[in-house]
């Protein structure tokens, strides 16, 4: 982790903060590494953090056995892995309203019609629900008043530029820097 600034002290104290607020987030396993440039001078602050691997996507297949009974014309759903349920009954409630899912137990769900196709839905994204909580540290590390910001993330790495005032060229390009050293590992 390196926080860039020509303030040593001002360097460690925003050190302090990001160490804090992804300890309070328990992010600390999750990212491989960071980079931030403060300037109070040029009110900006540039952070790039990148995201450890995480798993792959889970289909509805991959957690639940979905099987259509033609002669009742239902669709029942049972549960495999039980730690999926409630992202199971958001991505149902996206698409049917409460009422039309009947769950006779917590390992079965019930749907009137064909809906076998549902199990190439993704349950849950590992991926994205790192990075949203990695959005959520930043906009925590980010100064108070530093609204004017540009999400530059990509891949693995999300970055972003703050600042109360315009957006200068020259931070665009530290935080690509950051980014290409990120990604070499650097």
């Amino acid at each position: 982790m390196l926080v860039e600034c020509y303030d040593e002290r001002g360097a460690e104290v925003y050190d302090i903060i990001i160490k804090q607020v992804f300890q309070d987030l328990v992010l600390g396993a999750s990212v491989d590494d960071l980079k931030a440039y403060v300037n109070p001078d040029d009110p900006v602050f540039v952070l790039a953090i990148k995201m450890r691997k995480t798993s792959n996507v889970i289909l509805f297949e991959d957690v639940a056995n979905l099987t259509y009974d033609k002669p009742n014309d239902i669709t029942r759903i049972l549960i495999d892995n039980e730690n999926y349920l409630p992202h199971i009954l958001k991505q149902l409630w996206k698409q049917f309203s409460r009422d039309e899912i009947y769950q006779p137990n917590r390992y079965q769900l019930e749907i009137e019609g064909d809906y076998t196709e549902l199990k190439s839905i993704v349950v849950d994204d590992p991926h994205s629900n790192l990075q949203r909580r990695i959005y959520d540290a930043i906009f925590r590390i980010l100064p108070e008043g530093f609204k004017n910001i540009k999400d530059l993330s990509s891949g693995d790495i999300v970055a972003v530029v703050a600042t109360d005032e315009l957006i200068k060229d020259a931070w665009i390009e530290k935080c690509h820097e950051y980014i290409d050293e990120l990604n070499k590992g650097m």
